[in-house]
């Protein structure tokens, strides 16, 4: 076994056994992974001292991570596995100096058959090739990019919870990791997937959210990169996220940067209200990202006999909205509790009868298998 901190290139450069180990090197970490996964042992089917029952949203590394890497004039090829672990980049990376790169987020879930499934990969693959094209950089197609999480899966299988437990958390991150001096594109880029178990999004975990609306600071506007996945989009986010959470808030709902009056999403997820029949969420007009999500919920809503609409909604219409609730692939569905504005709490009531509630418990049943996906969302791991 290859140890964390010494990685096949390191070997190879060390080694005159270069050529001979570039061209076993990805054929022994697969068996390897292969191997950990087939044991027939029970100790080899999950990663050991792990409460499976109390995860959190923390990194929690694992064994394996998928890389590969093309110019900014070329398309990218099959890729690798790798172990986990740093990776070296030219301080004037492009990602580093001028933040071009893009991340994504999906899940894998182990079924009660112990069969692996993945939730609309190819929603993400698209939308990170929406993403690349805004920011100039080359993009994985979408085979290439759900095979790289899939193969990314498979060598982690030890570290997906139980079923019931969580879930596998797949990101994949595009990057310019070649060098630039000058305000450019970057000349080569790096597609990378790693994985981690995880839980609960909130620390409140499935209790109701506390909402702060924020309305001195904006996570987008007009004409930026709000609506795709750039990781610029998060970092202008944290000094509003971490003021809010020193006063006991869950989170902070932005309004949009023109009117100051609508409202657009949460920091890290998209929101919806509930009036009478009608489910309403915000419009995606280029400063809100389209979650898939969203998107499912918004597909799945009129299957239990809600209407749903995607507009501007005033920040006003939250003082008599039946429900508010969050969606994303970290969060899944979580019901709001209370949003405070301009000093003023507004709450909601909240019961096991929440319609929030019944479209998470359709979501989760389409994922794990206890009603059946009639739109060809899942995506089986084999």
């Amino acid at each position: 076994m290859i140890p964390r901190s010494v990685s096949l290139a390191s070997l190879a450069r060390s080694s005159s056994l270069a050529s001979y180990i570039s061209k076993i090197g990805v054929r022994y970490l697969e068996t390897q992974a292969a191997s950990s996964r087939n044991s027939g042992g029970v100790e080899e089917e999950y990663a050991d001292n792990i409460d499976w029952n109390n995860l959190g949203f923390g990194l929690m590394p694992t064994d394996y991570m998928y890389v590969i890497k093309c110019g900014a004039d070329e398309e990218f090829k099959q890729g690798q596995l790798s172990r986990y672990g740093n990776i070296e980049l030219s301080p004037s990376a492009g990602v580093l100096n001028y933040g071009q790169g893009l991340f994504e987020g999906t899940k894998a879930y182990r079924r009660e058959d112990e069969r692996l499934f993945l939730f609309r990969p190819q929603q993400n693959a698209i939308r990170m090739q929406i993403g690349a094209e805004r920011m100039c950089m080359p993009s994985p197609s979408t085979q290439l990019f759900v095979d790289a999480v899939k193969r990314t899966v498979l060598a982690n299988r030890r570290w997906i919870p139980p079923p019931g437990k969580g879930s596998l958390y797949v990101r994949p991150i595009l990057f310019g990791s070649g060098p630039i001096l000058g305000l450019a594109p970057a000349s080569e880029y790096t597609f990378l997937v790693f994985a981690s178990p995880v839980g609960n999004y909130f620390k409140e975990g499935t209790a109701p959210l506390n909402l702060y609306v924020e309305d001195e600071f904006h996570r987008s506007a007009r004409g930026g990169a709000g609506g795709v996945k750039s990781i610029t989009n998060y970092a202008p986010v944290l000094k509003s996220l971490s003021g809010a959470r020193n006063r006991g808030f869950s989170d902070v709902l932005y309004l949009d940067s023109v009117n100051k009056r609508y409202i657009e999403e949460v920091s890290s997820c998209n929101v919806f209200i509930l009036k009478g029949n009608v489910l309403s969420t915000p419009a995606t007009n280029g400063t809100i990202l389209k979650g898939i999500t969203r998107n499912s919920i918004i597909e799945i809503a009129p299957d239990l006999g809600y209407q749903v609409e995607e507009r501007p909604i005033p920040v006003e219409e939250l003082l008599d909205a039946e429900e508010v609730f969050c969606t994303g692939t970290a969060v899944g569905v979580a019901p709001v509790g209370s949003i405070t504005y301009k000093g003023n709490r507004i709450e909601y009531k909240m019961s096991n009868q929440l319609v929030c509630l019944q479209l998470y418990s359709r979501l989760m049943g389409i994922q794990r298998g206890s009603i059946e996906d009639k739109r060809g969302w899942i995506v089986e791991i084999d």
